[in-house]
């Protein structure tokens, strides 16, 4: 080696050598160590919490830890790809408000008649005039027109009179029809409901 020039080896020797590097290069292999470890626990229990199973958040765990701290970031992105992309706090989530809608739908009545949308506190069906409850003249509740009598108070409706058959088809169907919207204390052209 020349006069004048610095020894490279010697240079390299000191810097390595040197406490301060020795600190630092020490604080980053503990910091490589711990992020190593670190990130195989958050898969663990990142696993927990998207999974029934026991096994995998062992296995997700285990993936990181075998990548070696200096390949763990390859591991991260594989488990990334790999995982259930819902939680199970978000599966249960969207089942509740899925069973709420169900609920919702199912709450609403279908007119007997058309099959329209109804609401339970409605006489008649606005879409074919359909009976769809009667008024109780004892406690003014909304009751089933076929009830023979109030589920609140009791009161037993008027049933219609027997009609012997004669005289029924001697009448023609106008008068028929108002006689039968009478009976039921509808006013004209409203129809009882009748099972479909």
């Amino acid at each position: 080696m020349p006069d004048g020039l610095p020894d490279p080896g010697k240079i390299w020797n000191d810097f390595i050598t040197n406490p301060l590097v020795q600190t630092a290069g020490t604080l980053i292999v503990v910091y490589v160590v711990l992020l190593w470890l670190g990130t195989a626990y958050w898969a663990f229990r990142d696993m927990q919490a998207r999974s029934e199973n026991p096994i995998l958040p062992y296995f997700a765990s285990a993936l990181i830890i075998f990548f070696t701290p200096l390949l763990f970031l390859f591991a991260v992105v594989l488990y990334l790809i790999v995982r259930p992309r819902e939680s199970l706090a978000e599966v249960y989530e969207r089942s509740l408000a899925e069973e709420s809608l169900l609920a919702e739908v199912e709450k609403n009545e279908l007119c007997p008649v058309c099959r329209d949308r109804v609401h339970a506190d409605w006489l008649v069906c606005p879409n074919c005039r359909t009976r769809l409850h009667r008024v109780c003249p004892s406690c003014s509740r909304l009751a089933d027109p076929e009830w023979p009598l109030c589920a609140y108070c009791g009161h037993e409706f008027q049933r219609p009179a027997a009609r012997p058959v004669e005289r029924v088809m001697e009448r023609s169907a106008p008068a028929r029809t108002a006689e039968r919207s009478a009976d039921l204390g509808a006013e004209p052209g409203l129809r009882p409901a009748s099972n479909p």
